[in-house]
């Protein structure tokens, strides 16, 4: 489960998908060494983003993406 103080980089490793939804909420400056080190709380506090929000949608889609690896496996 992700939450608002990991890391973007850590959010992006734990599912590279998760690029996507960041970018579209417009952070755009995923590849920048600086916001590798910045949390999803000061990224989301940056860009003016409902921090709950974009915390459900990183969730909805990582849970989603373990129920269908889950379904893969059996």
């Amino acid at each position: 489960m992700i939450n608002e103080k990991m890391t973007l980089k850590e959010i992006i490793d734990q599912n590279p998908d998760n690029v996507a939804i960041l970018m579209g909420f417009g952070m755009h400056c995923i590849g920048c060494p600086f916001s590798q080190m910045e949390t999803l709380e000061e990224a989301c506090a940056v860009h003016g983003l409902d921090l709950d929000f974009v915390l459900a949608k990183l969730n909805e889609l990582n849970v989603d993406g373990e129920l269908s690896q889950d379904e893969k496996n059996n």
